[in-house]
């Protein structure tokens, strides 16, 4: 049975992979491989274009964050900051469930996080699908980090109060 639950949490983790990379490199709009090539020539061809992708963006901690936080007035505001959080508290939490015995820690799981969303940041700039923000890793991350925590407290408090309630089968 428990292998089962694995190749189960297994296949859950592929399709929330794919739903991250669908939702964050392409913001909901199909793209096809050879649109992705043809960005990707493009941008090597002119070099300028690729500087000006990294120029335009956001290398300041906490710049887009305050920014969101004072202007939570419209949609995009609130989706971009309460999104980036909530994309990767799954992922934190697979981490977790995916360790053997659930052994992953704290620093794997930042590693972890902080290294998918850099280098989902660098792919929006090398296809030129989006722009870099510092943000961005922030967030992803502590949403990473916030689905650990969940894992861990959810399979402490299970242990705690699994070992209060009498068993049934005497």
């Amino acid at each position: 049975m428990k292998l089962i639950n694995k190749m189960i949490v297994l296949a859950l983790f592929v399709f929330y992979m794919y739903a991250v990379f669908r939702i964050i490199l392409f913001k909901f709009h199909w793209r096809d491989m050879t649109f992705l090539v043809h960005q990707l020539q493009w941008n090597l061809r002119n070099p300028e274009l690729l500087m000006y992708q990294w120029q335009r963006g956001n290398f300041t901690p906490f710049q887009t964050i305050f920014i969101n936080i004072h202007s939570l007035s419209g949609w995009h505001d609130l989706s971009n900051f309460v999104g980036n959080i909530a994309a990767f508290i799954p992922f934190g939490m697979f981490l977790v469930l995916l360790s053997k015995n659930k052994g992953m820690s704290f620093i794997g799981v930042f590693a972890r996080s902080l290294s998918l969303s850099l280098g989902l940041e660098c792919l929006q700039v090398v296809f030129s699908l989006g722009i870099f923000d510092v943000d961005d890793l922030l967030l992803n991350t502590s949403g990473g980090l916030l689905g650990y925590g969940v894992i861990k407290l959810y399979t402490k408090f299970k242990v705690n109060t699994s070992s209060i309630v009498p068993d049934r089968m005497e």
